[in-house]
């Protein structure tokens, strides 16, 4: 077993949930409008969603895994070319964050727990993200793969998990700081490319 393969996939994993996306984003506007337990309700429900990406995945990819090496390096190297263009379009917004235009209607805590559990496992980004990242971090030779993304899975969502909570907690905090810091999001928008650059280097190598 590589444990430096998994430091570094929770590394990976850390920088992705800290940067500022359509999931975080949504979680501080819940928090700032609604109140820190709406905005872990839908952590709850964001998270939960994983689950069903990971089982796919696990099986999916495991399958090809054991009839065929080469189409598991053509997903690898796929993957590869997807983080780079996600880098990319990070690297074409503005990286501004904007919370001011986030409108966060009043739901119950069962209604965004359920609001994020869809809005994760209906949202076909986060299921290319998956095939995308998960694969280059296997990293025992000897344990059964559809284990190897489970645990991996398990950790994406532990340390999302986190971060998301952290985030919903410190939601005024993280709003007072973006608008006294107004090149915060450019900072945030550099990580992002840096993170994505730097996973696709490593699924390639």
């Amino acid at each position: 077993m590589n444990y430096q393969i998994i430091l570094s996939f929770a590394l990976a994993t850390s920088a992705l949930a800290i940067s500022p996306g359509p999931d975080n984003i949504f979680v501080l506007v819940q928090s700032i409008t609604n109140g820190k337990s709406y905005g872990l309700a839908t952590v709850c429900g964001l998270i939960t969603g994983c689950i069903i990406h990971t089982t796919l995945l696990a099986f999916g990819v495991s399958a090809i895994i054991a009839s065929n090496e080469s189409i598991f390096f053509v997903i690898k190297l796929l993957g590869a070319m997807y983080l780079i263009y996600l880098a990319y379009k990070v690297f074409k917004s503005d990286g501004q964050i904007d919370l001011e235009s986030n409108v966060a209607p009043k739901k119950s805590l069962k209604g965004l727990f359920i609001q994020g559990f869809f809005m994760n496992v209906l949202n076909p980004k986060v299921t290319i993200f998956f095939l995308a990242f998960f694969p280059g971090f296997l990293f025992s030779d000897s344990m059964s793969t559809v284990w190897q993304f489970y645990i991996l899975g398990g950790i994406f969502m532990l340390i999302s998990f986190v971060i998301f909570s952290m985030i919903a907690l410190l939601a005024g905090q993280i709003k007072t700081y973006t608008l006294k810091h107004k090149n915060s999001g450019l900072v945030f928008k550099w990580i992002q490319i840096l993170v994505f650059i730097g996973i696709a280097v490593f699924i390639l190598l």
